[in-house]
């Protein structure tokens, strides 16, 4: 898996580079999002695996996006069908997602709590983390009732656990210590 993101990175940055340059982030977003879920496909990946020609794989390719990919769009599909780089679709997609948020520096943060919170919670918790991480948050809410009560907040590589689950663990660790 890193391989191909290794693989990917330099595309992925080209191709977002190029979508700042013309502010067409957006839309090179949702091309990159289709083709890579094209990629995903089990018969477009055995089509990508074989041993087809580059120009005819690439031809096959743009034709089962059809519109949702532009010129600009079907040129990178051509080079990557040049390089036999197709198959890395799906994280040149990822990493542009990722350097997306960072441009528009956000972060996606992911809350389980006990409960349904509450669109007056959610609003708090969110201008309390977008504070606290200088960014604009956006907020994906579970529910796991094993949590008993309180929180947990995942954050990229931050994790905060207030959940009482947790603290009850804790607590019988240090009784058993």
């Amino acid at each position: 898996m890193s391989e191909l993101t290794t693989i990917a990175r330099p595309y992925a940055k080209a191709a977002f580079d190029f979508a700042v340059e013309n502010n067409t982030v957006a839309s090179w977003q949702e091309m990159l999002i289709f083709a890579g879920q094209v990629a995903k496909n089990e018969t477009v990946k055995q089509l990508l695996s074989g041993a087809l020609a580059a120009e005819h794989m690439a031809d096959i390719f743009t034709k089962l996006c059809g519109e949702q990919l532009d010129d600009k769009g079907q040129n990178l599909i051509k080079l990557l069908a040049e390089n036999g780089r197709l198959q890395v679709l799906p994280e040149i997609s990822e990493l542009f997602d990722a350097m997306k948020a960072e441009y528009d520096k956000q972060v996606d943060v992911d809350v389980t709590s006990a409960v349904e919170l509450s669109d007056a919670q959610q609003k708090e918790l969110s201008a309390s983390l977008e504070k606290r991480l200088a960014r604009k948050v956006k907020l994906n809410c579970n529910v796991d009732p094993a949590l008993v009560a309180g929180v947990i907040i995942k954050a990229g590589d931050i994790v905060i656990d207030g959940s009482v689950k947790s603290k009850l663990n804790r607590l019988a660790d240090a009784l058993q210590a």
